[in-house]
């Protein structure tokens, strides 16, 4: 399971960026999470947007609404399930939902007022059909690499 939320001042995104980023986003972290491109493992991927009006965001002590559109800020929230996410493999992970916005916004490089915060959901607290999920169970879904669920058993100690 994995929950990425974009929060962004309103109509920043348009209905075909959204389209584009709802792939591009998932694939982002999919790939460094089971280790291979692993279309039936999106299911468990969720991508969230969230607009706010430009008065109920501020950056540097003043509204967007003050500043105009030149304050082009973005948080992106990545919720993962404990796993494998050595510094290496969330350096990927950041840098690739960096690149894919930049790609969809039509820009060469992201802006540095797009920030990425990473969260690792622990073991045993992580919900959903009615019960606590474990990305131990995960593992035999024949999405995820040999080597990845090696490293997850590993840095799960299990």
């Amino acid at each position: 399971m994995t929950i990425i939320t974009v929060n962004t001042s309103k109509g920043r995104l348009s209905l075909e960026r959204r389209r584009k980023l709802a792939g591009t986003l998932t694939d982002a972290v999919l790939v460094p999470e089971v280790g291979q491109f692993a279309p039936p493992a999106r299911v468990g991927f969720q991508v969230h947007f969230v607009e706010r009006e430009p008065d109920m965001i501020a950056i540097g002590g003043r509204l967007v609404a003050d500043i105009g559109p030149e304050a082009d800020i973005m948080v992106i929230d990545v919720a993962v399930m404990d796993g494998d996410w050595r510094q290496e493999v969330r350096t990927a992970v950041i840098e690739r939902l960096l690149a894919a916005l930049a790609d969809a916004c039509g820009l060469a490089k992201p802006s540095p007022a797009w920030w990425v915060n990473f969260r690792v959901i622990d073991e045993g607290s992580w919900g959903s059909s009615g019960g606590v999920q474990s990305i131990l169970s995960l593992l035999e879904s024949g999405v995820f690499t040999e080597e990845k669920a090696k490293a997850i058993r590993a840095a799960l100690g299990a």
